[in-house]
């Protein structure tokens, strides 16, 4: 059964460890965002009591 011969299949699964290890974290870790996230605002809003008009 070719298919549980290691040789030529040992290869192309250490290649692709290797594109994956080595070349994909770069790219990852060089992504940037395209819109910068605004921290929340800290200031307290003054909260108004809702006045109901039939009550």
């Amino acid at each position: 059964m070719p298919q549980l011969l290691p040789s030529p299949w040992f290869g192309t699964l250490l290649f692709a460890w290797v594109v994956f290890l080595v070349f994909f974290p770069k790219k990852v870790t060089a992504h940037t965002f395209p819109h910068q996230l605004t921290p929340p605002n800290t200031l307290k809003q003054e909260k108004t009591p809702w006045n109901w008009p039939w009550a």
